[in-house]
């Protein structure tokens, strides 16, 4: 398995070989993976910027989440990491984004949404068809340290594949 440093740095290859950027919306890591992504040497070719966006305030202020859709879905859900990844697309330079918002715990779960909980998007922007998004929700397991980690490497891998595809 690889660390997110490898991980980060052959992302920063294939997004380099593309001349494309990357944007990060980042909830529950609180920029754990922009740092990861920025510990790379020359990732400011590949690397525009990262939104740390904890708070629900934050999430419709900086990347244009709609309030009625956390209300309606909770921050934790897919539509909402949806609209994460499409807004740091919207307010960046990037060609690629990916986003997270869960639950890391130890508190904060519900029977609905256990600890655990995290939910992920990819964006591509698209020259001709535009955004294009990809959502999905996973379930990890361990204390709130394991769980950020976990998110941060799948985010990175689905970017990796995103920007290989």
């Amino acid at each position: 398995m690889q660390t997110m440093i490898e991980l980060s740095a052959i992302l920063g290859e294939a997004l380099a070989a593309k001349g494309w950027q990357l944007a990060l919306a980042e909830s529950c890591t609180g920029g754990m993976v922009a740092q990861v992504v920025t510990a790379v040497a020359g990732s400011s070719v590949w690397f525009d910027r990262g939104f740390v966006t904890y708070s629900n305030a934050a999430k419709t202020d900086m990347l244009g989440v709609q309030a009625d859709l956390i209300a309606t879905y909770g921050a934790v859900s897919e539509p909402v990491a949806h609209a994460m990844a499409h807004g740091a697309l919207q307010y960046s330079l990037a060609q690629i984004s990916g986003a997270i918002t869960g639950i890391a715990g130890p508190a904060g779960g519900s029977p609905d949404k256990p600890v655990g909980t995290v939910c992920f998007a990819w964006a591509i922007r698209h020259e001709v068809q535009g955004i294009h998004v990809v959502a999905e929700t996973m379930y990890f397991q361990g204390d709130r340290t394991n769980i950020r980690e976990q998110a941060a490497s799948h985010l990175l891998a689905g970017l990796l594949r995103l920007s290989t595809s």
